[in-house]
């Protein structure tokens, strides 16, 4: 037996080893999240794991593209009034995108608005082909930025974030990238919180879930493509605190917001006690990893789990407890409007509950406006989007009259009168061959006891049209276009 010892203990420690070595590298095996939560005015790390792993990062990327704008509004060389125009190139990106049509006009500001709410692709290209000529210009002007703001695991490819090799971050810089918003670009901070716009007829909410149901929460951004799996920086203030979280590699929208809540709290919970912590340090002085970012491309979207490279997240926020969703939300949205934050409510619950209202804040194209103009062309950009079935209802309802009429046989071969074209089927039908046989051009039904011995004059058969004037109008339809598809 003690000949065997000495074998055991090696057997163990090379067991020891190799299961070190496995948890290592479970980024890279298993389904992979980088998490990290720190204080957005020091800087200090709460709770880090996977932190300074490269990644992809989506439409994260748009955090930065509002950054590098509003940086150039800031200095003056464009103003949130400056007029952009939709390229081709534009029109053309990936949903989600708004859907505007190359050549459409559209301010800065609405473009802002339009792409931190929506996560609009085409607007991101819009903004940077405004700011920096072109995407590639725009990119290295991303790049630039990075670099002076320290994020030194970032590259930037494009605009919006849609699937490149070279456009990667990582959580770390992330947070860097938050606090940059909150530090330098104060004034214009409320692009990054806003929770609903309206263009036209249609409203968008946030894809952040936070935003009107975490207490206290007060931005920033959403993400995905395939590779990345769902990613999230948010930002919540508790009793003068702000805190940034970031999520990268949820399994959906509704886990990555859950798990951003449940960073907020216990980061908001043991700030009090941070000092019987060990310190991590600044976000600053996290070391970044040498590796390739991790792809979930086959766990995000293989198999029957197909999803399109968007921040659109369908996925209902449930609740953990079964039968108890309503309850729960209308105690979140209580508690949201108190402005507290329950022990007991779990981030699922809270999530579960409808956003605080909120009125949309009306985008629209064209050059800014405000009072009566504003409410024109709201009214305009509605009237654009009126869907095209109501009007082909109207039109069939329209052509029952002449299938259910037995005398519209009869009339097939009259000659209409000159102007019989724009009048309505019924008016037709009635003054078609005045010279023919009394039936034909009878009175209304309610003298029909009264045989008709002349034929009727051309007012008596065309006293019937005021009721039906619309029925043959041209349809609504050839003057609207449909909503633009997102």
């Amino acid at each position: 037996m003690q000949l065997l010892r000495p074998l055991l203990r090696k057997s163990l420690l090379n067991w020891i080893v190799l299961v070190a070595a496995l948890v290592v590298a479970a980024p890279r095996i298993v389904h992979a999240e980088a998490l990290l939560v720190v204080e957005a005015d020091t800087g200090k790390v709460l709770q880090a794991e996977n932190a300074t792993y490269p990644w992809y990062p989506a439409s994260l990327s748009k955090l930065m593209t509002a950054y590098v704008t509003l940086k150039a509004v800031k200095e003056g060389r464009i103003t949130l009034d400056t007029l952009l125009t939709v390229s081709p190139v534009a029109a053309s990106q990936s949903p989600s995108k708004i859907g505007f049509r190359p050549g459409t006009q559209v301010t800065v500001d609405n473009a802002l608005k339009i792409m931190l709410v929506k996560s609009a692709n085409d607007m991101a290209v819009v903004l940077a082909e405004g700011v920096g000529g072109s995407i590639d210009g725009f990119s290295a002007q991303m790049n630039q930025a990075a670099q002076q703001l320290g994020m030194t695991q970032t590259s930037y490819v494009n605009p919006n974030g849609l699937p490149a090799d070279g456009q990667i971050t990582s959580a770390r810089d992330l947070a860097i990238l938050a606090r940059a918003i909150i530090h330098d670009l104060p004034e214009y901070e409320y692009f990054v919180h806003i929770p609903s716009i309206r263009y036209g007829r249609k409203v968008t909410q946030n894809f952040n879930k936070l935003i009107g149901r975490y207490p206290g929460a007060d931005g920033f951004k959403t993400g995905f493509i395939c590779a990345s799996g769902y990613n999230l920086v948010a930002s919540a203030t508790r009793n003068g605190k702000r805190l940034i979280a970031v999520v990268l590699g949820a399994s959906s929208g509704t886990m990555r917001a859950v798990r951003a809540a449940q960073l907020l709290d216990r980061g908001f919970a043991n700030n009090t006690l941070s000092w019987l912590r060990p310190s991590l340090g600044t976000v600053d002085n996290l070391v970044p990893i040498d590796a390739s970012p991790p792809n979930l491309h086959d766990e995000m979207c293989g198999g029957k789990r197909h999803k399109p490279a968007s921040d659109e997240d369908e996925e209902p926020v449930a609740s953990n407890n079964a039968g108890g969703s309503s309850s729960s939300g209308e105690a979140a949205m209580s508690f949201f409007t108190a402005g507290l934050q329950p022990p007991t409510m779990k981030p699922s619950e809270m999530l579960a509950a409808p956003p605080a209202p909120s009125e949309p804040i009306p985008v629209y194209t064209g050059p800014t406006r405000t009072g009566a103009a504003l409410l024109a062309t709201v009214a305009a950009d509605t009237e654009k989007q009126t869907p095209r079935h109501r009007a082909k209802k109207s039109q069939v309802a329209a052509k029952k009259p002449d299938a259910a009429d037995p005398k519209t046989d009869a009339s097939k071969d009259a000659k209409p009168e000159p102007k019989s074209a724009a009048k309505p089927a019924a008016v037709r039908h009635a003054s078609a061959k005045p010279d023919a046989a009394p039936k034909a051009t009878e009175k209304p039904v309610a003298a029909a006891d009264k045989p008709a011995t002349k034929p009727a004059k051309p007012k008596a058969a065309v006293k019937p049209a005021p009721k039906n004037t619309t029925s043959d109008a041209k349809p609504a339809d050839q003057k609207s276009t449909a909503a633009p598809r997102s």
